[in-house]
């Protein structure tokens, strides 16, 4: 299993576009077999830091995922939208290994 932790830098004046962006990108990560933790925008602090976390079963999961989605055309207008509107300035993605508690899963 891993998860992609994702750090965007949104321009601070368009967060109604990345909000939009963001809701446009959770089920289309699920479309795909991934499953979305959220994103995470700014409240207090930082006001262009927002975050995402979504977990695949596999990295090989998680790459199929990425070449598909260049060939979707939902996932090919998400993109393009947060490119018309410039609500992302740029982001970084980070993969981690969950640990999830034991008994939870019982």
């Amino acid at each position: 299993m891993v998860t992609c932790h994702l750090r965007y830098i949104i321009d601070a004046y368009k967060l109604k576009e990345f909000e939009h962006y963001a809701k446009l990108w959770i089920p289309l990560v699920e479309k795909f077999g991934g499953q979305h933790h959220g994103y995470f925008l700014p409240s207090e602090g930082a006001n262009n830091v927002a975050l995402a976390m979504f977990t695949f079963p596999s990295l090989t999961a998680y790459e199929q995922y990425r070449t598909a989605s260049l060939q979707d055309p939902e996932c090919i207008a998400a993109f393009k939208y947060a490119e018309e509107t410039r609500c992302i300035i740029n982001y970084e993605r980070t993969f981690f290994r969950p640990l999830f508690n034991e008994k939870a899963k019982a």
